[in-house]
């Protein structure tokens, strides 16, 4: 006869459900007040300068990489390939803000498209609920996909319909392209350090294919107009030399987390590693320890404080067994450093949207560009050594002596760890 009868099952049914509840409702209450007391604590904060290097070009194959580290100068030559396009603009953005910086983006857009340029544009509803109604109203001389908030419809269970379109993409008359990690707004412009890469040459029609994909993809019923297919004609050369590598869920692609462990684990002299977020997988951590261990020069480069503040204390806990592993960390100070970079042993170099945590490698939309490439390589080395004067070098001493209190939160907050 059993000694546990239903009766008995059923309080440990309920007692085990509470004490999950509990835990859960603890984590989310830990998470939110950190947040508001976090943006409390930003209010009426001036933004501080940073290093930044003049936008830098490079020849590679049969076309060009230029790139930027300030928003302002990225944006000027943006605005001015849109304003010189002839034929076709595609613009393509993850937050776009109706502020003045995303005003004079619209403009351009819409000026474009009345001199009888066609104009396809798309921007993602979630990350811009809060930008005004109005700002979202565009001419309709431009043809506007806005991905919607919520994209599954009846398919509730369908994991392939939930990932967000976190990609930044410009391309003007099939000539020019721009993709990395730079939004469009006020504060991205001056307060925020990323990096971008404008392309030029046979690479760019890669860039366009990947716009065109996505608009075909997503198309039908979420535009105001009937809209036919968008079409381009095939490439006539490829570019040996550069890749562009898209993460497409709707179809369960993920190359780009695929691209970064091939990288890696390809290495022999560095990996040196810049992203806004840092929260990885298990095989990810262990790819970059294994490359420290077997003598690797393997540096990591975060913000010392995002704009995520929940985000950064997850990502704490990757910190000590990277530590002890012989990986360098650096905390880029004063300013958010949102760029998605990365250049391994002097030949490979990604920059992209993808960030290293779970929502970018294996649930968002994301375009990364890899070069293989001396020349670009070395141009991305500079950048990270101009970055890595700006950041303070956590020690394994410092870190194992942080408060109690701190341990205690980043312990609470690990189980989050796989919804970001």
């Amino acid at each position: 006869m059993s000694l546990i009868g239903p009766s008995n099952v059923e309080r440990m049914v309920r007692a085990v459900r509470r004490t999950f509840l509990a835990i859960v409702g603890v984590q989310l209450a830990l998470a939110v007040s950190m947040s508001l007391v976090d943006s409390y604590r930003r209010r009426g904060k001036k933004p501080k300068p940073f290093p930044t290097m003049p936008p830098h070009t490079v020849d590679v194959g049969e076309g060009t990489l230029t790139t930027y580290t300030y928003g302002h100068d990225l944006y000027a030559d943006m605005l001015a390939a849109i304003e010189g396009a002839r034929r076709q603009v595609f613009f393509e953005t993850y937050i776009w803000k109706g502020d003045a910086t995303g005003e004079r983006f619209k403009r351009a857009l819409a000026d474009a498209a009345e001199r009888g340029v066609e104009v396809y544009c798309i921007y993602d509803g979630f990350a811009n609920l809060v930008v005004s109604p109005v700002f979202k109203r565009f001419p309709r001389s431009m043809k506007v996909l806005r991905y919607p908030v919520y994209a599954a419809g009846l398919r509730f269970f369908d994991l392939r319909r939930y990932g967000r379109d976190h990609r930044k993409i410009l391309v003007v008359d099939g000539e020019v392209g721009f993709v990395g990690g730079y939004n469009i707004g006020d504060a991205y412009e001056k307060e925020w350090r990323d990096t971008h890469v404008r392309i030029t040459g046979p690479g760019v029609w890669d860039l366009q294919r990947a716009f065109a994909d996505f608009w075909n993809l997503n198309r039908r019923r979420r535009l105001r107009h009937s809209e036919r297919p968008l079409l381009l004609e095939t490439a006539s050369t490829w570019e040996s030399r550069i890749r562009f590598q898209r993460n497409v869920p709707r179809l369960w692609m993920f190359p780009i987390r695929s691209m970064y462990l091939e990288a890696i684990n390809r290495a022999s002299r560095n990996v040196w590693l810049t992203t806004a977020y840092f929260l990885p997988d298990p095989d990810f951590v262990d790819a970059l320890k294994d490359a420290a261990r077997r003598g690797v020069d393997v540096r990591l480069l975060v913000p010392l404080k995002s704009n995520h503040i929940v985000a950064d204390w997850i990502s704490r806990g990757y910190f000590s067994q990277l530590l002890e592993a012989g990986v360098r960390i650096f905390r880029f100070r004063d300013a958010m450093v949102h760029a998605k970079t990365a250049t391994v042993d002097g030949t490979w170099t990604t920059v992209g949207t993808a960030n290293i945590d779970r929502l970018s490698l294996s649930g968002n939309y994301e375009i990364n560009l890899e070069a293989i490439d001396p020349g670009f390589a070395g141009l991305m080395e500079e950048i990270f050594a101009l970055d890595e004067s700006n950041c303070l070098e956590l020690t394994i001493g410092e870190w194992e002596a942080r408060d109690l209190h701190r341990k205690f939160t980043e312990f609470v907050l690990a189980p989050l760890r796989p919804l970001l």
